[in-house]
């Protein structure tokens, strides 16, 4: 993966290969092959069709699909036209999805053929959707994607890229107030990642056009777009899995010959669980890169006996457009070592600090807010300055919200979270938004959501209930009202009932005293 000075925003990644290595393979979706010079003309298509539609540069438009390859003709085409993409989480209830695309101003909406006849039922709440295209043949007076496109071949690429700091895709994470946030990632924070992992010359890191990657995170998450996004800059073969499923995804590696990938840890169980993982030929892989939480050694120390490869472990945020630590394979013993525990050290051109409240730099070994700096760093939060502000300070710095501190040695060791984040299966769940759904059920005096450990998820949600006196209502009932109002990826799996939550004097509750017991005997409040 050398890096290519003539790519300076995303558009010019298919351009750029479609002329020089135009018939090799990009894409591979079911039975469908898509080229890099057929990745290039799709993408233009796209592109002119966004400009003829209307859409200006920097304008939102919003994709709501499970992985496919058109996804790539779409994100590259929304490049080329100047525009930004805002995928969205596909796992969503209907009124987060249109809390999200109304927040984005987005102007069209791409719907995959799995949430036609669901959006069918809200899409007139939507406030500046304008035309919703489907992903696949039309649905009455919503046009397919091919027809939308038009005339492929004919299609003029419209070059609008626009300035390296534009912004070019904005995913949506949840915030700890309970509203999702629309974190802004410019071209810049892609092309620079691409440098600072060619600058940390390491095997794992520097991906060429004889990889074969498979994309089975979903591409709404960084992890899915980074990784997929990384893939295709260095003109390798991308397999692209829809929908995640353990026997699929054993197949896909074994038939096409993977040999890099990046999977959550809840994947990596999920896969050594299925009977296939004992008969899978993986001696094609050369690295697995596996984050968005902490593994079990256990689970890890099964994997690397299983996988015979590489395992990296990879640390960053959305805000961070991805990794920013890394812990290499040679820091992967399978009788386990302190650095086990760490996040591992950041790549070539990235600061990593832990400061106190006040914001002063902490010495090794004392715990403190992880921070960070970098070219990766997000432009911002949509609409959001004084979220944006308290993020990002004025030298750069990002508070990650996480509690860590850093060794000698400069590795990042994480504690538990200064925000109280559970991360469930790789995804990030905010308590205050399920406590808020919660509140509406007609028994709860009281409510707060923590994440306990989960041998299959890492965490799982749990919520802990002071009931109205007088007011029947069982554990089951809770989490079906809560079924009816959050995404089920956010109800919890199990309710405890107290008589009080633990607050301090000024109110505020205390949630690490209430987390307390059910971390007991763990070296870290985290899983």
């Amino acid at each position: 993966m050398a890096y290519h000075p003539d790519i300076r925003a995303l558009g010019d990644v298919p351009r750029i290969h479609g002329r020089e290595r135009s018939d090799k393979v990009a894409l591979i979706e079911g039975d469908r092959s898509i080229s890099y010079a057929e990745l290039d003309r799709l993408s233009s298509a796209c592109a002119a069709a966004l400009v003829a539609a209307g859409v200006k540069p920097q304008r939102r438009v919003g994709f709501l699909d499970k992985n496919s390859a058109d996804y790539f003709a779409l994100l590259f085409g929304t490049a080329k036209a100047g525009a930004v993409l805002v995928p969205v989480n596909w796992r969503l209830a209907a009124p987060e999805i249109t809390f999200i695309l109304d927040d984005a101003q987005a102007e069209i909406l791409f719907v995959g053929p799995d949430f036609v006849q669901a959006v069918r039922y809200f899409h007139q709440d939507f406030k500046t959707v304008k035309q919703i295209v489907v992903m696949g043949g039309g649905d009455g007076d919503w046009p397919g994607f091919a027809q939308w496109l038009g005339d492929v071949d004919a299609a003029v690429d419209p070059r609008l890229d626009g300035a390296a700091r534009d912004t070019v895709i904005q995913m949506y994470t949840s915030g700890t107030t309970g509203n999702p946030k629309g974190v802004m990632l410019m071209h810049d924070n892609f092309l620079g990642n691409i440098q600072q992992r060619e600058a940390a010359a390491e095997e794992w890191a520097l991906w060429t056009d004889k990889d074969v990657a498979q994309i089975a995170m979903p591409l709404f998450h960084i992890g899915g777009t980074g990784s997929a996004f990384l893939g295709i800059y260095s003109g390798a073969k991308l397999i692209i899995t829809r929908d995640f499923e353990p026997g699929l995804v054993l197949r896909q590696i074994e038939q096409h010959r993977i040999t890099k990938v990046f999977y959550v840890p809840a994947v990596l169980l999920f896969l050594l669980q299925h009977p296939a993982s004992q008969t899978t030929d993986f001696s094609s892989f050369k690295y697995i890169l596996y984050g968005a939480s902490p593994i079990p050694l256990d689970l890890l120390r099964k994997a690397m006996a299983v996988f015979k490869c590489g395992f990296v472990q990879v640390y960053g945020m959305t805000e961070t457009t991805g990794m920013c630590t890394y812990l290499p394979a040679e820091d992967h013993d399978p009788d386990g070592n302190e650095r086990m525990r760490s996040a591992g050290k950041p790549l070539p051109g990235i600061e990593v600090k832990i400061v106190d409240e006040h914001g002063n730099s902490l010495p090794p070994r004392v715990v403190g807010e992880i921070c960070t700096r970098s070219v990766g760093i997000m432009a911002g939060y949509w609409n959001r300055p004084d979220a944006t502000a308290k993020t990002i300070d004025g030298e750069g710095w990002l508070k990650t919200g996480d509690a860590g501190y850093l060794d000698e040695d400069g590795y990042v060791y994480i504690y538990d979270r200064v925000k109280d984040m559970i991360v469930s299966g790789g995804e990030n769940i905010y308590p205050a938004e399920i406590e808020s759904a919660l509140f509406g059920h007609p028994a709860v005096a009281d409510v707060a959501v923590i994440g306990v450990p989960d041998d299959r998820w890492g965490e799982a949600v749990k919520a802990v209930v002071v009931r109205k006196p007088e007011v029947e209502a069982s554990a089951d009932d809770i989490i079906a009202f809560a079924r009816t109002r959050i995404a089920g990826y956010k109800v919890p799996r199990s309710v405890d009932f107290v008589d009080y939550l633990p607050r301090n004097p000024t109110g505020k509750l205390l949630k690490r005293e209430l987390r307390e017991p059910y971390w007991a005997g763990r070296e870290r409040r985290v899983n």
